[in-house]
């Protein structure tokens, strides 16, 4: 893994009993696609609450996203994927792990007071649930956050209650949510996203191999298959691209090629002063900036001059902006 998660940062996958690292800890609970500026400042809050406690801090999330298990396959574009989430959540310095528990048949017929009392208590044996204030969970949506809090009193473990956050340090927050964000991904407006993140997004995975038309055109690319719900705008970006060499920046393609083959969706990134093979290597790809849509060019040497423009532009753009995040 080119961005390894902090040797501290724990990843328990349907634990049956509290992980080693996390027993006792704060909870947040939600999706948190994305760990956008509005998560962050929930996050926040459960971390505060775990100081108080002296306990660790940990998020508890689910997968597949609800609405793509009750849709029976992926239709959410996801922000962040679960391995992009980890990370993600790991890059805050706040949080000690992540609890990843399987959304099924199973546990979508699990009522409010068994996910209390069989996932919160028995199998995470936490100290402390901070949820928002729209939060449900349970069959049919049915558990409140009233519900959970009587629950806790019960239970033994204390329970936050956090209302609608409306700024953080970096301003309003009212225009925050992942449906915005992924609004601004839909359109390439990365620069958007960014503001409502908190930082560039980006996507992970192994380096696959192209129709190496990058290389025959004289960019030899380094070639990530996105998630298919993935619905990023077409198009040609700057991006930082961190490797197991390190992090280089570079220009982008990101669709269907439709000078070529207009094939299947395909990231395709060229990065600058870097030679060497990258195949089957993980590679993190940041989008820093939007350059022009996907077009289809007349012949490949038009393409090959347009690709040197866009060269130049990333060049520019990434100029002075900083190291990836």
């Amino acid at each position: 893994m080119i961005a390894p998660l902090p040797p501290r940062f724990i990843v328990a996958e349907d634990p049956d009993a509290p992980p080693p690292g996390l027993g006792g800890a704060v909870v947040a609970i939600g999706n948190f696609d994305g760990v956008h500026r509005g998560h962050q400042a929930v996050i926040a809050r459960a971390r505060a609450l775990a100081a108080e406690l002296g306990r660790p801090t940990a998020v508890l999330t689910f997968e597949p996203h609800p609405a793509d298990y009750f849709a029976g396959g992926p239709t959410i574009f996801r922000i962040t994927p679960p391995a992009a989430k980890a990370l993600a959540l790991s890059r805050l310095g706040t949080v000690d792990g992540m609890v990843v528990r399987s959304f099924d048949a199973g546990f979508a017929a699990l009522g409010a007071e068994a996910f209390v009392a069989d996932i919160l208590v028995r199998r995470l044996g936490i100290a402390a649930a901070v949820v928002g204030y729209d939060f449900h969970f349970g069959k049919g949506r049915s558990g409140t956050p009233a519900f959970l809090a009587e629950a806790g009193l019960r239970h033994g473990f204390a329970v936050a209650i956090i209302d609608k956050i409306v700024a953080d340090a970096q301003g309003d927050l009212a225009a925050v949510s992942s449906t915005a964000i992924r609004r601004a991904l839909e359109a390439g407006d990365v620069a958007r996203a960014a503001t409502l993140l908190g930082r560039h997004h980006f996507v992970l995975g192994p380096v696959v191999h192209g129709e190496k038309l990058g290389r025959t055109l004289g960019f030899p690319t380094a070639n990530l298959r996105l998630d298919p719900a993935a619905k990023l705008a077409h198009g040609i970006y700057a991006v930082r691209v961190r490797t197991a060499a390190g992090t280089f920046d570079g220009v982008a393609s990101y669709g269907r090629r439709p000078t070529f083959d207009n094939g299947a969706p395909l990231l395709e990134s060229f990065l600058f002063d870097f030679s060497g093979d990258l195949y089957g290597q993980d590679i993190e790809v940041d989008f820093v900036a939007w350059i022009r849509g996907e077009e289809k060019f007349a012949s490949a040497e038009a393409l090959m001059a347009r690709m040197t423009v866009d060269a130049d532009e990333a060049r520019g753009l990434l100029a002075g902006t900083g190291p990836a995040r």
